[in-house]
């Protein structure tokens, strides 16, 4: 079994506005001197881990990050039967396992039933509160130091495994990552355009008032992008407790959702979902490597007659590539790839070879 796979994906989006800043324009960063579209890790992940496919696939093994355990535990307690006062002491005492938290800016706040911080939970925690929760409900009363064990290190959930969790107020429980993903970038310069738009009242007949009921712009822009992906396949399966099946069912879960499942942002506006236009999936045990560095000069079809940017990104790509194998070596023992530009290659057969 190889310990590392490492998938690099291009995919290309039209006009969108994939992943906002604080100023709600699309994310760029500058490489090789020049302005280049971004999309976050943090928001690649979130599509990915919350898309229909990867829960379907993964269905009980999916975990739940959240702020309110502790909320969920009081309603729950209420809702059987529980006094408020008892309910909300007892719901402090079961999220603060899970972190430290929020100070009260109420007297009759909910605020300090909140963790101060996301904390991802399994499903198998998630079981062991309710376990709880319906065991105080039948005896009315509140938890015991010994019951309050509610943490796993066995039976973590695939996404917790994959993109691991950090518990502050609990370091054993701590889960490194057995997944990296780099954020994506434009192969080639880009420039952000303003979408100035106006919406109308559909009960306004014009008659005194012609004018738009709302005014607004926003920032966008169309890019190809180049994605990378490391996932330990050693550690994966050290996180999941050695159960290799699942290790593998969550590499394919997580390949796919990459290929198929765009980042959210402003979808309804744009509709800028696509699928990645070429892969390459590699597995060895090489240290890991990047091929972000192909780009580092833009991408341009200009004087390359029947050639876009994709094509060129794919050969730019194949070149880092063999170059690398070239002055270090092969970098990895095995590899295959899905080429959309070409019609070559398939989805089964690229996830039946990360699987293997």
């Amino acid at each position: 079994m190889s310990r590392f796979v490492q998938i690099h994906l291009l995919t290309s989006y039209p006009p969108a506005n994939l992943n906002r800043d604080d100023q709600g324009r699309p994310k760029t960063a500058k490489m090789g001197g020049y302005d280049r579209l971004r999309v976050s890790s943090q928001s690649l992940k979130r599509a990915w881990r919350t898309s229909d496919l990867f829960q379907q696939a993964l269905t009980e093994h999916v975990g739940t990050r959240t702020k309110l355990l502790g909320v969920m535990a009081y309603e729950k307690l209420v809702a059987g039967g529980v006094k408020e006062k008892q309910a909300k002491e007892s719901a402090q005492k079961i999220a603060g396992v899970f972190g430290a938290l929020k100070k009260a800016k109420e007297k009759d706040s909910l605020v300090d039933l909140e963790i101060e911080q996301l904390v991802h939970v399994s499903p198998s925690e998630i079981q062991a509160i309710e376990s709880l929760l319906e065991t105080l409900i039948s005896q009315g009363r509140a938890p015991e130091d010994t019951e309050l064990d509610l943490l796993r290190i066995q039976g973590q959930s695939a996404d917790i495994a994959m993109f691991g969790r950090m518990l502050a107020s609990s370091p054993s429980y701590n889960v490194e990552a057995a997944c990296q993903v780099a954020h994506a970038i434009s192969v080639h310069p880009v420039v952000i355009e303003d979408d100035y738009f106006t919406a109308v009242d559909d009960l306004n007949d014009g008659s005194e008032d012609a004018g738009a009921a709302h005014i607004g712009e926003t920032g966008f822009a169309a890019g190809l992008f180049y994605s990378y992906i490391c996932i330990n396949r050693t550690l994966l399966v050290e996180n999941l407790g050695g159960d290799e099946a699942l290790a593998q069912k969550s590499i394919q879960a997580l390949i796919e959702a990459a290929v198929k499942v765009p980042p959210n942002g402003k979808q309804n506006s744009f509709g800028s979902r696509a699928y990645a236009s070429y892969v390459l999936a590699e597995k060895g045990d090489q240290q890991p490597r990047s091929l972000s560095v192909a780009f580092l000069k833009p991408v341009t079809s200009q004087g390359i007659e029947g050639t876009d940017f994709g094509t060129a990104a794919v050969d730019a790509l194949t070149t880092q590539r063999q170059n690398m194998d070239a002055v270090y070596g092969p970098c990895a023992d095995a590899s295959c790839e899905i080429n959309v530009f070409e019609g070559k290659g398939t989805l089964a057969e690229l996830l039946k070879f990360v699987a293997e």
